[in-house]
């Protein structure tokens, strides 16, 4: 059903959400997992890959530690940091790595809320052409 799924990450407790349920889903649809995660600090905007900077150090640090998670689980996962605004480069990822899911915590903001911090996962569902799976953080 799904032969690559791309997590997006944004290195906070809501992550949680959408790796224990694409943990689920990958070990019953048997789906490569990408973890994404768009360092879009000053740096990582500036820089772009010859960025360095503590929070791009922490960003790959955890990335590792969240591929480890789902390679225990037996899981075949990568793990990928991109550079820049994050609603740009995901969809650019889902574009261009034939990803066939896209997996998403979102902040569960209401209205207001939304038109300033929402804006992420809104351009990424309606900008590319496969399923998003939005989860609501706890």
């Amino acid at each position: 059903m799904y032969n690559k799924i791309l997590v997006t990450l944004d290195a906070t407790p809501t992550d949680r959400a959408i790796i224990d349920h694409v943990k689920a889903l990958a070990q019953i649809t048997r789906s490569r997992v990408v973890l994404l995660h768009v360092a879009d600090g000053w740096a990582a905007r500036m820089f772009g890959r010859e960025a360095v900077s503590p929070e791009i150090s922490e960003d790959k640090a955890y990335l590792a530690t969240v591929q480890a998670e789902f390679q225990t689980a037996g899981l075949v996962a990568d793990a990928e940091l991109a550079y820049g605004e994050p609603a740009e480069e995901i969809i650019k990822w889902v574009r261009e790595k034939q990803c066939d899911l896209v997996a998403m915590s979102t902040h569960g903001h209401r209205f207001v809320g939304d038109l300033f911090l929402g804006t992420t996962s809104r351009r990424v569902r309606h900008s590319v052409n496969v399923p998003v799976l939005l989860l609501k953080a706890r």
